[in-house]
This record gives structure tokens, C-alpha cells and sequence, in this order.
């Protein structure tokens, strides 16, 4: 069972899609990803692309966020989302979208957000649509932080570079890692 970790829902359980077309993310992994992101948290803007039970986008308004925007295209995945955020009372401070996540940075995300985090299915190409739609999105300024969850083996050195995009920060775990982007200054 997935809980929040931090925050004004501390504790407070969360409901996970069943099946695997969803990955959650353990406390622990979770809990060094908000570690790295504590300053970036309090009065932004996130937005969780590929959000399965919104377990991420909620833990960011649980510690503070103002606004998470959250993209899911499994229709069972998006009921959790929306039940999970009514059981932490964070349903007002979210906006919730059944579309393509690669894409939603594009035309989905209506302001300009401080943290992006796209959790997408390993090794389909999903983090490398993802960073084509940042560098194309208006949501995407020079301070956003792009965080990518991909296979610990994955190399996104190039295709960053190609696409306008340095890595600031690699936390490698077990199996995964997060990777911290932000556009290059010109």
C-alpha cells in the first residue's frame, strides 16, 4: 500500500490502479526525489505526466505545491488519481487529464510550471517525446525542473544536449534513476 509520506496528508493512504500498467513508486525512492526537490516544493507549480495513482503530484501538494497538474491516459489509473486526491483533500488544488502525457506539456499545462516529473514506461521512447515536447512548450521556462524516471542504464546525455537541455543532477537507485533537467541558457 502507498502512503504520503510528508506533509499536510502525512500518513494518509493511497489507492494504486491494479495490474501492471502502473509502476509505483516506493517510499524510499520517493522520499530521495523530494529530498532533492524540498526548495523547488512550496508554492509551485507541478505537473506529474504518466501519473498512475498521482502518488507523486499528490506528495508535492501534500509538502506545499499550489497547483499539480496531473496527465494519465489509463481510465482506471485517472479513478484513482481523483479518489485518492478527494481522500487527501487536495482535490481543489489539482487539475486532472485523461491525455497523452508525452504530448501535454505542449498544449495541456496553461502556465509556466516549476517541476515537471514524467514517470513514463521504461524504454518506449517516452522520456525522449517528453523532452521534445518541454523544449516546444511554453510551460517549460529557464528555472523548470524536468525529473525523468527511467532504467538505471538509460543514457540521455545526447538526446538532452541535441534538444536544449542540460542534466543537473542523476540519483541512481537499485533498478532506476531520476534524472534532473533544465533548459540550457543560451
Amino acid at each position: 500500500m502507498m502512503r504520503v509520506i510528508a506533509g499536510s496528508a502525512r500518513s494518509l493512504q493511497l489507492k494504486t490502479p491494479e495490474g501492471d500498467n502502473t509502476r509505483p513508486t516506493t517510499d524510499r525512492v520517493k522520499e530521495t526525489l523530494f529530498n532533492v526537490l524540498q526548495n523547488d516544493i512550496p508554492g509551485c507549480v507541478f505537473v506529474d505526466l504518466f501519473s498512475g495513482s498521482g502518488a507523486i503530484g499528490i506528495e508535492a501538494l501534500s509538502r506545499g505545491a499550489q497547483k499539480a497538474y496531473f496527465f494519465e491516459m489509463d481510465k482506471t489509473a485517472i479513478g484513482c488519481i481523483e479518489y485518492n486526491l478527494k481522500h487527501t483533500k487536495l482535490f481543489d488544488k489539482a487539475l486532472v487529464f485523461r491525455q497523452d502525457a508525452a504530448a501535454a506539456l505542449s498544449y495541456g499545462v496553461r502556465e509556466e510550471a516549476d517541476v515537471v516529473f514524467a514517470d513514463a514506461p521504461y524504454g518506449q521512447g517516452f522520456d525522449e517525446q517528453v523532452l521534445i515536447s518541454a523544449r516546444n512548450s511554453k510551460a517549460v521556462g529557464p528555472e523548470t525542473i524536468i525529473v525523468i524516471e527511467e532504467k538505471k542504464e538509460r543514457d540521455l546525455s545526447d538526446i538532452a544536449s541535441a534538444l536544449g537541455f542540460d542534466i543537473i543532477k542523476e540519483k541512481v537507485y537499485k533498478t532506476n534513476k531520476h534524472i534532473f533537467f533544465r533548459r540550457k541558457e543560451l
